[in-house]
């Protein structure tokens, strides 16, 4: 009799996680009314202490690596296109 292993959702657990961040309510009573353990919420609001500065730094940075990826993607078509119309210029040398 194996229990499934519940998951939550990243939204969730950013809301738990504020609310213990604002320490409104103890941890204990937001577990019990969640229906979670108290050591998950205080993971949760651990995480998001250390992890907090770097969600504005993460979206930039990450921005920045779909750009870089975008520009080698288009300046590696841009090189097969050329050599694709040099290889068809120079075949096509001798029809006219």
């Amino acid at each position: 009799m194996s229990r499934i292993r519940k998951q939550y959702s990243s939204k969730f657990k950013f809301q738990i996680a504020l609310e213990a961040g604002r320490e409104t309510k103890t941890i204990n009573q937001l577990a019990s009314e969640h229906g979670l353990h108290p050591n998950l919420v205080s993971l949760w609001k651990r995480h998001l202490l250390n992890t907090g500065p770097e969600v504005f730094n993460h979206s930039s940075s990450h921005h920045q690596r779909q750009l870089q990826t975008r520009e080698a993607e288009l300046f590696e078509q841009i090189g097969r296109l050329k050599m694709e119309l040099e290889w068809l210029k120079k075949k096509a040398a001798p029809f006219s």
